[in-house]
């Protein structure tokens, strides 16, 4: 069966009107007809009847209908799919995210995109503050918090947990810990409390009240080494904490946290080639949320 004969059954099944079929398939109206009265002769039906209100569908048109719109979207994957391995991926994607996500997670997973789109640049602005997608910052943000509105696709990536850690060197020196209540004559690692890029980094004092908080930094980076050195206890993401060998959890099983990470990026975007590739492939192997 010749799929033009079809492509055109479906214009006129659509559109009921020949002439509204033919401008929308930019022909002349009597090809439609040609068209037509071919494939009827070739299946030996009549799919259409003719009324006041343009062609209606026969009931062989409309059995027809339903197996010619499975064809349509079977050739249109076939295309999409054809198109998309010969369709060479060029130009910069910058992404925004926050520092340890975008270093310890992020970054990884991107080698394999390096390799397969070899002039696809990749930008990683990975930044103990927030990165702003409404001035353009970036292309695409990883951030803490789901935008409430604004023009956005957005998707979550993955809830993470966060737990106190600290070296074995400060745990042998200092009291011994055994509950929560022991917390507070420990000695943390923390944030700078003013420059805070987001309201779900503050969980110190829902935990407990030190008595001293011995280094603050924008970083979580910095707050991790200064834990490893033993300056006092961090409050560290699991992904970043667990595979330092120098760092022992605290309380594991009584203290958890739980966070989440969101990944934004303009609506306009998804037209994009480029920007849809890597947005599909942060979502398949940065995230454990569907």
């Amino acid at each position: 069966m010749n799929w033009d004969h079809l492509r055109f059954f479906l214009a006129l099944a659509k559109d009921h009107r020949l002439v509204v079929a033919a401008r929308s398939l930019q022909v002349n109206h009597t090809t439609i007809a040609r068209r037509i009265s071919a494939l009827e002769q070739e299946m030996g039906v009549q799919l259409f009847t003719r009324s006041n209100s343009g062609y209606e569908l026969t009931e062989a048109g409309l059995q027809l209908q339903d197996i010619a719109k499975q064809v349509e979207k079977q050739i249109g994957n076939i295309r999409n799919q054809v198109n998309q391995v010969n369709q060479e991926i060029t130009g910069v994607v910058r992404i925004g995210t926050t520092e340890g996500f975008g270093t310890v997670v992020i970054a990884p997973i991107l080698n394999a995109l390096g390799k397969q789109y070899p002039k696809l640049i990749i930008d990683l602005l990975a930044l103990p503050r927030m990165v702003n997608l409404s001035r353009r910052e970036a292309d695409i943000v990883i951030t803490l918090q789901r935008p409430t509105r604004g023009p956005y696709l957005v998707t979550k990536l993955q809830d993470y947990s966060l737990h106190l850690y600290a070296s074995p060197e400060y745990l042998a020196s200092n009291p011994p810990i055994h509950a929560r209540s022991d917390l507070d004559k420990q000695t943390f690692i923390s944030y700078i409390d003013d420059l805070l890029f987001s309201k779900e980094l503050s969980y110190l004092e829902d935990i407990c009240r030190p008595q001293r908080i011995a280094f603050r930094s924008t970083s979580i980076q910095a707050q991790l080494q200064a834990a490893l050195s033993g300056l006092g206890i961090a409050i560290l993401p699991s992904f970043m904490a667990e595979p330092v060998a120098g760092l022992v959890p605290v309380l594991k099983e009584e203290i958890e946290i739980i966070r989440s990470f969101w990944m934004i990026m303009p609506n306009e975007y998804r037209k994009i080639d480029r920007m849809n590739l890597v947005w599909d492939h942060i979502k398949k192997h940065g995230g454990n949320n569907p």
